[in-house]
């Protein structure tokens, strides 16, 4: 993951320097263990390695890290999260709508997100990355792991020249993904 990170924070800063020094810096290890604590989860190690690069962008910055979805810094990925789970039983009814073992690191800031899914639900893939929609019923698992989706940033960066780089861009073609789940 060390790798893939360090290849992202190349093309960033080089493709769209702007938006790179959006980016917040990283956290430390024990920031990161505060946090972990504060929340009562262990934060896995792709997971923390991503938030030792860059902790998110920064609050007035609004334009997309990947997929239409702003990069969230890791103390409020984990309060969303758990705002979000406290909903299980009341505002969520049906199974999986939200489910406690995921989160929110991109958010398109409509209450969507793509999540870090800590236990694999639906696949048993841990670490996978699940969508999130708010109003709707699907739950796509659009990539295995994290390393994988920024495998997939990094193709992308890779086949594109500076002047052609629109920012919204959607990590696409990950084989055998999406896996689609409706739920009812």
């Amino acid at each position: 993951m060390e790798e893939i990170i360090q290849k992202s924070d190349k093309y960033l800063s080089t493709l769209r320097s702007e938006f790179y020094l959006e980016l917040n810096e990283p956290l430390d290890d024990s920031q990161i263990d505060k946090l972990e604590e504060y929340y009562k989860i262990k934060i896995p190690k792709d997971l923390r390695a991503l938030y030792r690069w860059k902790n998110g962008q920064k609050p007035g910055c609004y334009e997309a890290f990947v997929n239409n979805s702003g990069f969230i810094p890791l103390h409020q990925a984990l309060y969303d999260a758990s705002e979000l789970t406290s909903m299980i039983g009341f505002d969520f009814e049906i199974d999986n709508w939200w489910n406690e073992n995921w989160i929110p690191i991109f958010q398109n800031g409509g209450g969507d997100s793509i999540c870090y899914d800590l236990k694999g639900v639906f696949t048993e893939q841990q670490g996978q990355l699940i969508e999130f929609w708010h109003a709707d019923n699907d739950r796509n698992v659009i990539a295995p792991t994290l390393e994988t989706f920024f495998s997939k940033i990094i193709d992308f960066y890779e086949t594109k020249q500076k002047e052609e780089f629109d920012e919204y861009f959607e990590v696409e073609e990950v084989e055998n993904y999406p896996k689609k789940f409706i739920l009812e």
